[in-house]
């Protein structure tokens, strides 16, 4: 099949205009201006979607699909506030909330281009939802605990498990690994199993340095998540881990229990770092998962990301959890997050555009090692592939097709997610076998409950 559009977007090179992309057995096959690969395979089959960009598609370094139908439950609350709330509603659900939950948000996550997702999951959910849609992903065990006696079980649960997701997940499309829990839901030898078990080059994704309520916890032993408060909620008499003013950063503290030491690692937020700690992310080549929204929407701060640039990080953009952006768009992520960077940075470090098509693409599979796969139109890569129309009033006439994607698209103008060849959305329709009208219909009926 031969693609054809106003622009052809590699992201690996320059925007090619008048372009076309051409697409076997799941594949690019060649990739040029639509006048001479028009010429060069006369039989092809073409699709010309005209005044539009055809793209990689959007690789999501982070999210939580499984908490979709909790999207606009809490609202207009900081970090620790929301997830004390997070945490409550979350136990009024079943396993089949769950699965439908996950459904919700990959189903969403199809419609806003989004073509690979690195999740994380307690419950496996997202991993049936991604993989029966047809994404492409690198789905995460969470595991944690903070008590002692039980580190050995929980892990040997959750290693049992991965290994049993991986014997049933399509390999060419999903990847399995591990995450272990918040910083201060997890006892210290937590961090060191997983960082053993991951020594193989599993890929393994922590929150860290996200909230000032988690910086002040591990460096001063004080803040909503303190110890005294864990006690009054669990009893007294549990085994504690020696965390309590510890007197140095987060990205100090897993660092001293070798999580940075495995060679798969993604740092999911970072926005409370200091330079050394960038140099120490840097040094061990550890990814970021930049998110921008759910950083703004909750208080926790904004990353520096020009310092992630100039370190030389590997870098890939998030959308984090539904149930504190309230959806689930890549192209809002770009655009809020360019203009939080621009409105807080120096001139020295103006930000544009194409960089961040960029990190939501090429960058972000770089950040998931899957850069040989995906994230950019070139010959011999997965043909996973979007097109985001541009020709609406509020777009027209369009210069630069990057800055038009960032600055005046959205989720609604994405008119073609393709994976590995598969069309899974075309022309404002799904394409795929979940039924999606029993999934919004799963969704109120999960409202409703949550609502009591």
């Amino acid at each position: 099949m031969l693609l054809v559009a106003r622009y052809v977007l590699p992201v690996s090179g320059p925007h090619i205009e008048n372009g076309a992309v051409l697409v076997r057995q799941g594949r690019i096959e060649d990739i040029g201006y639509a006048t001479k690969l028009k010429i060069r395979y006369p039989e092809e089959e073409t699709r010309d979607f005209g005044l539009s960009a055809l793209m990689p598609g959007f690789v999501d370094t982070h999210t939580h699909l499984e908490s979709s139908a909790m999207r606009g439950l809490i609202l207009d609350v900081p970090y620790a506030a929301w997830k004390l709330h997070i945490v409550e509603k979350e136990g009024l659900f079943t396993p089949q909330d769950w699965e439908d939950s996950a459904y919700l948000g990959t189903l969403e996550a199809v419609k806003s281009g989004i073509t690979t997702v690195a999740d994380i999951t307690a419950t496996g959910a997202s991993r049936f939802a991604v993989q029966n849609v047809g994404l492409r992903g690198v789905i995460y065990r969470e595991v944690g605990t903070m008590e002692r006696k039980e580190v050995d079980h929980v892990l040997d649960d959750a290693f049992a498990q991965i290994a049993d997701w991986r014997s049933s997940a399509e390999s060419d499309r999903l990847q399995i690994g591990i995450a272990p829990s918040a910083l201060h839901a997890c006892h210290p030898l937590v961090f060191q199993k997983t960082a053993e078990y991951a020594a193989d080059g599993t890929p393994l994704a922590i929150h860290l340095a996200g909230s000032k309520e988690e910086y002040e916890f591990i460096r001063y032993g004080s803040s909503p998540f303190s110890v005294h408060s864990i006690e009054q909620e669990r009893g007294y008499g549990i085994d504690m881990p020696p965390w309590l003013a510890t007197g140095v950063s987060p990205v100090r503290y897993i660092l001293n229990w070798g999580v940075l030491s495995a060679p798969n690692v993604l740092a999911i937020h970072c926005v409370h770092v200091d330079d050394a700690d960038i140099d120490v992310l840097a040094e061990h080549d550890v990814a970021v998962a930049v998110c921008s929204r759910c950083n703004a929407q909750l208080a926790m701060g904004v990353a520096p990301l020009p310092k992630f640039i100039k370190a030389g990080l590997r870098i890939g953009l998030g959308t984090d959890s539904p149930a504190a952006t309230s959806n689930i768009d890549p192209i809002a992520e770009m655009r809020i997050g360019l203009l939080l960077h621009r409105a807080l940075g120096t001139r020295a470090e103006f930000l544009t555009a194409a960089q961040m098509v960029r990190y939501a693409t090429l960058g972000a599979a770089q950040a998931l090692h899957i850069d040989d796969q995906v994230g950019s139109l070139e010959v011999g890569k997965q043909a996973d592939i979007i097109a985001i129309d541009l020709s609406n009033s509020n777009q027209a006439p369009t210069h630069d097709p990057n800055s038009a994607i960032v600055h005046t698209a959205t989720q609604d103008n994405i008119i073609l997610n393709m994976v590995g060849g598969t069309i899974l959305y075309d022309g404002n329709q799904h394409r795929h076998s979940i039924d999606l009208e029993r999934v919004l219909a799963r969704s109120e009926e999960m409202r409703l409950k949550l609502r009591r």
